[in-house]
């Protein structure tokens, strides 16, 4: 048996266990939703046709997805009236298999069996989030540590400072009194420390402070002269 059901302003031909796509119904997947609207229903060519729609018909639907459909594109434009007007939309869409077409009154005899597996899921979900829960707050306990950690190696100075008075930093051309300060917390404070840096040494203060190689290389050649004095 066949009927032709009327909803969101359009027809459609269905059967029993047919799989179709209609404008947005509610309902949650699983739920038994009702079409009232039956224009007509027959079998081979025995139709019966309503004025407009088929006393004590009813079609029965699950509802299987619920979803959109694609993005249409309204676009109008007025020549040489510098106006544009561009609008999109998506149509909701609710993705049903017919259950039953009933006639004469029938009330359904199928139910929202999925109901059932739809809060098993919901427990299953709730059930994995209690899980997770205990993990995020270990990481979130562990994260401070861990930041703590890093700003302990971030806070060890990149070379030991030699004993003895420190040299005026600032006679060296482009050392100002910050940039003296920040290599003195580091551990670099003589003439001659800098003087003896090596590539490598270049290469760690320019990875961790605010010089180029090329600034510290210069320092490192001015520094030579000035610790022979």
């Amino acid at each position: 048996m066949f009927a032709v059901i009327k909803t969101g302003g359009k027809q459609y031909r269905v059967a029993a266990n047919d799989l179709l796509k209609i404008e947005k119904v509610e309902g949650q997947v699983g739920d038994i939703v009702e079409i009232g609207h039956v224009l007509a229903h027959g079998e081979g060519e025995n139709v019966t046709f309503g004025a407009p729609f088929v006393d004590g018909a009813l079609v029965t639907a699950e509802v299987v997805e619920q979803g959109k459909n694609r993005t249409v594109i309204a676009f109008k434009k007025r020549r040489r009236q510098n106006s544009r007007r561009k609008i999109g939309h998506r149509q909701l869409l609710t993705t049903v298999r017919i259950a039953e077409i009933l006639l004469d009154g029938a009330k359904p005899t199928k139910k929202a069996a999925a109901k059932t597996e739809a809060k098993a899921e919901v427990s299953a979900k709730a059930e994995a989030k209690a899980e997770a829960a205990p993990k995020k707050e270990a990481k979130a306990e562990a994260a401070p540590k861990e930041a703590e950690a890093k700003a302990t190696e971030t806070a060890a100075p990149l070379f030991k400072a030699p004993k003895g008075e420190a040299d005026d930093l600032t006679v060296i051309k482009g050392i100002g009194p910050v940039a003296a300060g920040q290599l003195n917390e580091q551990g670099i404070t003589t003439f001659a420390q800098i003087a003896k840096l090596s590539d490598k040494d270049v290469a760690r203060i320019d990875e961790h402070m605010p010089f180029s190689a090329d600034q510290i290389m210069d320092w490192r050649e001015q520094a030579k002269e000035l610790a022979k004095k």
